[in-house]
């Protein structure tokens, strides 16, 4: 289970180091930097030789569009103050998921041998839900996957919440809540 957890700390170590050598990202560059020579220094590093004038064009169409559009840090966007329903919504999801998981696992009665491995199975849940929704995202568009992903969680806690209460009765349903519970987490990654 610690090399389990560990392993993403060596793909973020093996990303830190490699990280150094790989070009600015064209768009950054060229948009938010105004470093032409560096864009089509960097489309050429990413892309390999050949005529990317078409992209270049692209990306100066976009640039003069955003012209008067100003850039904001992380700080800034924290002080907007339109912006807190959306981070409070957020944050309101994303702590739901860290608090919920182990709760629910002790909840639905499970051994705690078996809790390590239920939380490795949310994990591969998220990832089938991140390939699943990039898949999808651009023949059904963000906002039918938002709305979609939030009712059908509403559908799963209801569900869960039904077979926690069962779960005493019935020793099926604890599968269930474990089911449940990674239909929860691909709904969230499809949608929220």
């Amino acid at each position: 289970w610690h090399v389990l957890l560990s392993f993403s700390g060596l793909v973020a170590l093996i990303q830190l180091l490699f990280l150094p050598f790989f070009p600015e990202s064209p768009p950054y560059l060229l948009l938010q930097k105004g470093d032409k020579a560096g864009c089509l220094k960097a489309m050429k590093q990413l892309w390999g030789e050949g005529n990317y004038q078409t992209e270049f064009d692209d990306l100066m169409k976009e640039k003069s569009v955003t012209k008067g559009t100003k850039i904001m840090n992380v700080l800034e966007v924290l002080r907007e103050r339109s912006v807190y329903p959306q981070l409070l919504t957020l944050l309101l999801l994303l702590l739901s998921l860290q608090l919920c998981g182990l709760k629910i696992f002790q909840t639905a009665n499970l051994q705690e041998s078996i809790i390590p491995y239920v939380s490795l199975g949310v994990s591969i849940s998220e990832l089938i839900s991140i390939i699943f929704c990039s898949s999808i995202i651009d023949r059904f568009g963000r906002r039918i996957l938002v709305c979609g992903g939030y009712l059908l969680m509403a559908l799963i806690l209801v569900l869960l919440e039904t077979s926690l209460l069962l779960s005493d009765r019935f020793l099926w349903l604890r599968y269930c809540n474990v089911i449940l519970i990674f239909l929860f987490v691909i709904a969230y990654g499809i949608g929220p």
